[in-house]
């Protein structure tokens, strides 16, 4: 596990938070930031503040990375500080230069937070915990819950492994590269490359979150976004694209725990 952490951290110091030629973060490619997408990203990004309680004092961001998106900001718009912690020092130099005075930056490990309990009125992690290995994954809610005050929320996206949309999605995406004439893509194994182009992730069920997870604390899991980027990118094209989008964000309100639990992303709401 502490060799896992060193490759996560040496991945996004040297890769993933250096800012590209076009403006963005080499963590960017993993994310669909074509205009046709915009809209329906915005506005998934902005559901995080559903699981919140808008003001505080001290608002936790575990596994912050550089604040790397503009709604990610809002989060803690009604906070008096945002305690940015990560474990590359390279995602806090960004973030810093992001969020300036609002922010105190700490070097951290999130199943190991350096906090006293109750710390927090609020806490968000976006697409961290994921980075821990899977016997890992309980201590980061556990200690998430543990700095939480009585009374308050956290609010977490991850991505569930092989969720039933992107399975039914997989064979049509199959065919569409066959008739295109695209080779399969094969997937990374970041550890094993000399030359890395991801980083380790581990992702879990909503059968393994219930158990491991909702037998020790109470939680809710909503749609954060039904729709991987993989998905969007094959399916979404520039006619029509937007309308699409916007018809699947009204499905994943009016059956929120269908997509919540069936689509890529989840939003689990942690209440203490």
């Amino acid at each position: 596990m502490t060799d896992t952490k060193q490759k996560v951290r040496e991945f996004y110091d040297e890769i993933g938070w250096m800012q590209e030629e076009n403006g963005h973060y080499q963590n960017a490619r993993y994310e669909d930031l074509r205009p046709v997408s915009r809209d329906y990203i915005h506005k998934t990004r902005l559901r995080v503040l559903n699981g919140l309680i808008p003001t505080g004092r001290f608002m936790l961001d575990a596994g912050s990375g550089p604040v790397q998106y503009e709604e990610y900001k809002t989060y803690s718009a009604g906070y008096q500080k945002r305690i940015c912690l990560d474990i590359s020092i390279q995602a806090l130099r960004e973030a810093r230069t992001r969020i300036g005075d609002h922010g105190l930056f700490v070097v951290g490990d999130l199943a190991n937070l350096p906090f006293k309990n109750e710390a927090f009125d609020g806490a968000v992690s976006m697409h961290a915990i994921h980075h821990l290995a899977l016997p890992e994954h309980p201590r980061a809610y556990a200690e998430i819950h543990r700095v939480l005050a009585p009374g308050r929320t956290a609010a977490i996206v991850n991505g569930w492994h092989n969720p039933l949309l992107i399975r039914m999605a997989e064979p049509l995406i199959g065919l569409m590269r066959k008739l295109s004439g695209r080779a399969e893509k094969k997937k990374k194994e970041w550890l094993n490359e000399e030359d890395p182009a991801g980083t380790f992730v581990q992702k879990m069920t909503p059968e393994w979150l219930k158990k491991e997870i909702g037998s020790q604390m109470t939680i809710e899991i909503k749609p954060w976004r039904s729709m991987s980027t993989r998905i969007m990118r094959w399916f979404v094209r520039p006619f029509g694209g937007r309308t699409f989008l916007r018809f699947v964000f009204w499905l994943e309100g009016v059956f929120p725990r269908f997509f919540a639990e069936n689509g890529q992303y989840p939003l689990i709401v942690v209440k203490k």
